[in-house]
């Protein structure tokens, strides 16, 4: 089990580290990230105030969301921020509020067939690994038109940081900054636990939190593997 005043004792230092790092903790969004956690950790997120949540994979998001307390399920907005399989989008359509790793024509197709009118995150690869998914800077412009075209509500873009150093992970995320600002692009999701700080200096609106919130995630169950 998650303890909530644990997660709400997290949560201050993560909005102090923001603050240091030149943000503003009111106006940046904290998505709390429970993949990899029980269904406790989710409430303990929305107990603490959080009301984002993200979650990687499409089985496990499933199984945990019949688990929820009542009130938290009324309360957060359940953000997919993992790469996914087109075919997960209708079963996952009535449970996700905002999917953050749209990355290709095929998901744009899939969202607006199961899920019209959603938000979506068009992700950009800005680290180089193709494991973690996200289309090239190149090919993002076409793919925010094709989502805007198909009727999503495209609010912003989402990266996963490259490794390097500081200075090479803060300018990688400005460039996604400053592609956000070219295509009118309200959000700018970037940034970990591990590197909250040079996000937040490049102009993040948005982090991803897991382990800074929750501590090192257990090992995943066979059965949720590739989902």
């Amino acid at each position: 089990m998650i303890d909530a005043g644990q997660v709400r004792q997290r949560v201050e230092r993560v909005k102090h580290r923001i603050a240091d790092a030149g943000g503003d903790p009111a106006r940046t969004g904290i998505v709390a990230v429970t993949k990899g956690f029980d269904a406790s950790a989710i409430d303990a997120a929305a107990a603490a105030g959080l009301g984002m949540i993200g979650e990687n994979y499409a089985q496990e998001l499933q199984g945990k969301w019949d688990q929820l307390l009542p009130e938290t399920r009324s309360t957060i907005e359940v953000h997919f921020i993992g790469r996914l399989q087109s075919n997960k989008v209708r079963p996952l359509a009535g449970v996700v509020d905002l999917w953050q790793s749209v990355d290709r024509t095929r998901l744009v197709e899939q969202i607006a067939r199961h899920s019209p009118r959603s938000a979506v995150f068009v992700q950009v690869d800005v680290s180089g690994t193709a494991t973690q998914g996200g289309c090239p800077l190149s090919e993002a412009p076409p793919l925010v038109a094709a989502a805007r075209q198909s009727g999503l509500d495209v609010q912003g873009c989402m990266a996963i940081g490259p490794q390097g150093t500081s200075s090479q992970i803060e300018a990688a995320f400005a460039e996604v900054a400053r592609f956000a600002d070219r295509h009118d692009l309200e959000h700018r999701c970037m940034g970990m636990s591990a590197d909250l700080e040079e996000a937040i200096r490049a102009g993040s609106t948005m982090v991803r939190i897991g382990t800074a919130l929750f501590g090192n995630r257990p090992p995943r169950a066979a059965s949720t593997r590739g989902a």
